[in-house]
């Protein structure tokens, strides 16, 4: 018999907010500004294949060398930042996390590729629901990241968590594979997924928030 999961740990991009229009025209206006034009027919394909991992990575998969990476990270998300109002809360979200942080068996915490500052800046301090977590994980915190389990691993060690009763909740394929090579179950965000077929074997396939509740 399968253990009861007690330990939920969350990615905040693309699960918890829509942030892929904040983020990734950002990232095709950057990379063209820096005379690394993505072919117009590939546009929306990049931006669904390069969201949901550290911006380095990002760059690195779009074939930028690493001396050009510093400057352009940092065009690109001062350009992502001036459009903070594209991000929004995903329906269901805040309502589904309180119901869990009230839970007495249940503990929640945060693994993202974000920045450490950017998480304080535009998640903490934003969205109310963000103060729940008390165990938050950044880029800052791990050398790998996702699909690398580093960031999960650290995660579950914080909380005392056992793998076992375990699940990351996230909405790419590289969430899944951390979630699974950390020993966790992975939950899908297939209600906010850009590429929701890469992740239909989840564990716990969610077509809403409310879904993670039942498992």
């Amino acid at each position: 018999m399968a253990q009861k999961i007690e330990n939920f740990i969350f990615d905040i991009d693309g699960t918890l907010i829509d942030t892929i229009d904040m983020y990734m025209p950002a990232m095709i206006d950057t990379l063209a500004q820096h005379g690394h034009p993505v072919a117009p027919d590939k546009v929306e394909q990049t931006k669904h294949d390069l969201f949901g991992i550290t911006g380095r990575d990002a760059l690195r998969l779009a074939g930028i060398s690493e001396e050009e990476i510093p400057k352009m990270l940092k065009d690109w998300f001062d350009l992502a930042y001036q459009r903070a109002d594209r991000a929004k809360v995903i329906e269901g979200i805040p309502e589904m996390l309180n119901t869990l942080a009230n839970r007495e068996d249940a503990k929640i915490a945060i693994a993202t590729s974000k920045l450490a500052d950017e998480y304080q800046e535009y998640f903490v301090n934003k969205y109310d629901f963000a103060k729940l977590f008390k165990v938050a994980i950044t880029s800052a915190d791990t050398k790998k990241h996702k699909p690398a389990p580093d960031p999960i691993l650290v995660a579950m060690d914080k909380m005392g968590a056992d793998p076992a009763t375990t699940v990351y909740v996230g909405d790419t394929i590289n969430d899944m594979k951390a979630a699974h090579a950390a020993g966790a179950k992975f939950a899908g965000a297939l209600y906010s997924s850009a590429n929701p077929d890469s992740i239909k074997d989840a564990d716990f396939p969610l077509m809403k928030p409310a879904d993670l509740l039942k498992i």
